[in-house]
């Protein structure tokens, strides 16, 4: 596999939009792409909108989007991106699932966004293969095909699969994409134009809300957990965490260990760190003020419990972080110099390059000239 050069030809990327899909994914998903080709003033990358009869596909919230071509026009593609949304698995078809086979079977690079791995995983193509999905839809994926296996983190990319969970983490997966094949000073660019402060990686986790997790069966425990996160600053001590919700401490303490494997104050210690990552690897607070905000009334005995429970003290977690973004590269937006930093190298994705028409979107002018010096 090699990285893509500028003077290479254009990616084909086709979008397949299932019905009710969600809007919000695929807009994140395909933005990026034409942002690539304004600001590097190169044809990168080619998009083709896809429904199964070429006709307008109508979105989760109302909005038609008119296809591009059909199934059955829609060749020589380098990747193909199933674009899920609500309702999943009642949207997709046979049709559907028998061309997504033949695209593999060539060789296509395949991708999901939102509940998209739904479809993938009726297809079979995901059978033996870690992805990602948005959290509503993975239990179903695991009920109805028990060889997909899903890994829970915000987006996967492999040498032919593109996962990704769903609203705006198809921005983080693209833009991944991107660097991959050209590199980190184009997505340092685009994210700026973006406004997008810090690309999320493969290793983070999305959160699953305790309440899907746990759906109606233990209301007590979802209130439980729900005081919890929101009172990380002061947290409650559990006698009082009893009370609220009319059970002994001794109940308490049963509820957490036979639905969480965890006693209650271990799960609340998990919960104040998480957050103290989560705070240390997107802001600038000093360790001693992430300390505080995480109810911990130390420093020393907040570094200790990170160090244990992390695997590293947090001064490392904040370097580690910070290492991500790669070496500072120097860009220049009109007359404005700024900093941003580069983001570690992945494995590019080959594709065999054809000729398609790109869209209009695809040949406008930046709105800001950009300078990348190398």
């Amino acid at each position: 596999m090699k990285t893509h050069n500028a003077s290479d030809k254009p990616q084909k990327i086709g979008f397949l939009l299932i019905d009710n899909f969600t809007l919000i994914s695929f807009a994140s998903a395909i933005d990026p792409l034409r942002m690539a080709n304004q600001l590097s003033s190169q044809e990168l990358y080619q998009w083709l909108v896809i429904s199964e009869h070429g006709k307008s596909v109508k979105s989760s919230d109302g909005v038609e989007i008119l296809a591009d071509v059909s199934v059955s026009n829609a060749i020589d593609l380098d990747t193909l991106i199933v674009v899920g949304g609500i309702d999943i698995t009642r949207s997709y078809t046979k049709t559907q699932l028998n061309w997504l086979k033949q695209l593999d079977r060539k060789g296509v690079a395949l991708g999901v966004v939102c509940t998209g791995a739904y479809v993938l995983a009726a297809a079979g193509l995901l059978d033996n293969r870690e992805f990602s999905a948005h959290w509503e839809c993975i239990p179903s994926i695991k009920e109805n095909f028990p060889k997909a296996n899903n890994n829970n983190h915000l987006y996967s990319l492999s040498k032919d699969r593109l996962t990704s969970s769903g609203g705006i983490v198809p921005l983080d997966m693209m833009l991944a994409l991107v660097q991959r094949q050209y590199g980190s000073e184009l997505v340092a660019a685009i994210s700026d134009m973006f406004v997008c402060d810090r690309l999320r990686s493969e290793a983070d986790y999305q959160r699953v809300p305790m309440r899907h997790a746990l759906g109606n069966t233990q209301p007590k425990l979802v209130e439980l957990v729900s005081l919890m996160e929101n009172n990380l600053e002061e947290p409650i001590h559990l006698d009082e965490l009893a009370n609220y919700v009319n059970i002994s401490r001794r109940q308490l303490e049963r509820l957490f260990q036979k639905y969480l494997n965890c006693t209650p104050s271990r799960y609340y210690l998990k919960l104040r760190l998480a957050r103290a990552r989560q705070l240390l690897k997107q802001t600038s607070l000093s360790i001693i003020e992430i300390a505080t905000a995480c109810g911990f009334v130390s420093t020393p005995h907040f570094s200790k419990c990170y160090r244990f429970y992390m695997g590293m003290p947090p001064r490392n977690e904040r370097l580690n972080s910070q290492k991500s973004f790669g070496d500072k590269q120097r860009i220049f937006l009109g007359n404005k110099a700024t900093e941003k930093n580069r983001h570690q190298k992945i494995i590019p994705i080959e594709g065999q390059p054809t000729k398609l028409t790109p869209h209009l979107s695809q040949q406008e002018p930046s709105y800001g000239s950009v300078i990348i010096y190398r």
